[in-house]
């Protein structure tokens, strides 16, 4: 669905001061322009289809100019389309952008946002309605605060697991399907479709909406994937890692994820077996890794067995 500069004022209400004619123009970058050079009469990268944002430094160089030079940058702005201009909270909007607004159909905005703040909401606003998308059949919780996307083959038990970890107080942000968008490199953000929005599908139950079962605190809008773990039934002719000291990954957009395969089986309990794999991912985030460090006490326990032979 194509976001409008409309949607984009009900959504940060934002005070429309001229320019109405053009709320129905369409984004189409998810970027943002502060227009600096253009003001000084660059305009060779001017990214004319970005929203054009003004703050207290654009707004006080441009008094700086004389009326005429004012004229000619303001006309030299709008001449190029850009589809919006917004104006950030401690600023006067200068009377020659009203003007113009109105007069070439552009829409001149007003926010009750300073311009950092602005900036930043505008930012992570765009690239989630605006950024490529992918979906992905999976499930997709925040456990301890690690983003974990579970995948496996249909009906291998995504949804159960994913019922038990929100019952241990972990908390849901898809079932079945999985939108992804990749915010920056480094940074993909997973989100559930709107109409999948709380629920969880247990076969032989049906729909389950965790908020109504377990309160709101059972449920997040999205969440940064930082581990994806594959589920898939134990088969004894596959080599499956016991130590874990790579660190395998997978590829969403331009970010390698961090990446983990559980065979189960009916005695393994793989609720806790994906808790544990959150937990030990973190770790690894924050420099710990385990089996590196046992791998380095079991090379250093093999020399002290070695010298003190030669002794």
């Amino acid at each position: 669905m194509a976001l409008t500069i409309g949607t984009l004022v009900d959504d940060f209400h934002l005070q429309v001061i001229s320019g109405a004619g053009g709320l129905n123009t369409e984004l189409a970058s998810p970027q943002l322009s502060r227009p600096g050079i253009e003001l000084a009469g660059l305009f060779d990268y001017f990214e004319h289809d970005r929203i054009q944002l003004f703050g207290s430094k654009e707004v006080t160089f441009f008094g700086w100019l004389n009326e005429s030079d004012q004229e000619i940058r303001v006309d030299m702005l709008f001449q190029r389309k850009p589809p919006a201009f917004i104006f950030s909270k401690h600023v006067d909007i200068p009377a020659v952008f009203v003007h113009k607004g109105d007069a070439y159909n552009i829409p001149i905005l007003k926010s009750s946002l300073r311009t950092s703040a602005l900036a930043a909401r505008l930012y992570q606003y765009l690239f989630s309605k605006l950024a490529p998308r992918e979906s992905v059949h999976g499930t997709l919780l925040d456990i301890s605060g690690v983003g974990v996307l579970i995948r496996g083959a249909s009906g291998i038990g995504k949804s159960e697991v994913a019922l038990e970890l929100v019952r241990r107080g972990h908390q849901l942000v898809a079932d079945d399907r999985v939108d992804m968008y990749q915010r920056e490199p480094g940074i993909v953000i997973g989100e559930a479709p709107e109409i999948l929005k709380h629920y969880l599908e247990i076969r032989g139950i049906g729909l389950v909406n965790v908020v109504k079962l377990f309160g709101a605190s059972a449920y997040k809008e999205d969440k940064t994937i930082m581990l994806v773990v594959d589920l898939m039934h134990w088969d004894d002719k596959q080599d499956y890692d016991r130590l874990g000291i790579d660190n395998p990954t997978y590829r969403i957009f331009d970010t390698d994820v961090a990446h983990a395969r559980i065979p189960i089986t009916a005695a393994r309990s793989v609720s806790t077996l994906v808790e544990v794999a959150a937990m030990n991912a973190r770790l690894k985030f924050l420099g710990t890794h385990m089996a590196r460090e046992f791998a380095d006490n079991l090379a250093q326990a093999i020399h002290r067995k070695g010298q003190s032979k030669k002794e």
